[in-house]
């Protein structure tokens, strides 16, 4: 087993070198059990990165200014990211009418090609299709690995992260979407 171990690791580390592997996060939650927690980040600004619809025209953060984001970092071959695509797609439509969008942007390199049987595969009829196959969204947003997400408030500031899975159509986690994204109302001074 630990020959197995160092052999993966050199290859790993040959793909890297090679640039192979730069293009997306190397590890998905997988071997994790259980879900991840979501973490309150406070309001902080994100940088700027880009991203494709399915036509592959170029989007940005700007292009949803003044809604609630939830940005999810994702890939078909992470059994955890295929996990809880159907409950992204539950809080997608829970939220729609209120302004939130669910930004499922996937890193796969086979793009539309790959994630669009993916979607029709497994009934995901909410969410739309964004294409990061560079992933350039991960690392600007400094994931660690995949499922990842953030969620945004209606003033493009980060204000929660969560790596790894979890039950985002859960009445819970819908009652923080909504907390989070809020806007902040100015303080009255008496």
């Amino acid at each position: 087993m630990a020959m197995l171990s160092s052999s993966w690791l050199k290859r790993r580390r040959l793909l890297l070198a090679a640039g192979t592997l730069a293009a997306v996060p190397v590890w998905c939650k997988a071997g994790a059990s259980g879900l991840g927690k979501l973490s309150e980040t406070g309001p902080k600004p994100l940088p700027e990165f880009g991203f494709t619809d399915a036509e592959g025209k170029p989007h940005g953060l700007a292009d949803f200014a003044g809604r609630g984001l939830l940005i999810n970092l994702w890939a078909t071959w992470c059994p955890p990211c295929v996990a809880e695509m159907p409950a992204l797609d539950r809080a997608q439509a829970a939220l729609a009418e209120e302004g939130v969008v669910v930004l499922a942007l996937s890193s796969d390199r086979g793009g539309r090609a790959q994630v669009e049987p993916f979607y029709q595969a497994r009934g995901i009829r909410q969410l739309g299709l964004w294409l990061d196959p560079r992933g350039a969204a991960a690392r600007a947003l400094g994931a660690r690995g995949l499922p990842t997400t953030l969620i945004i408030d209606r003033q493009g500031r980060e204000r929660a992260r969560l790596e790894g899975a979890a039950e985002w159509d859960q009445p819970d986690m819908l009652a923080a979407i909504r907390r989070l994204v809020a806007v902040e109302e100015p303080q009255q001074r008496a």
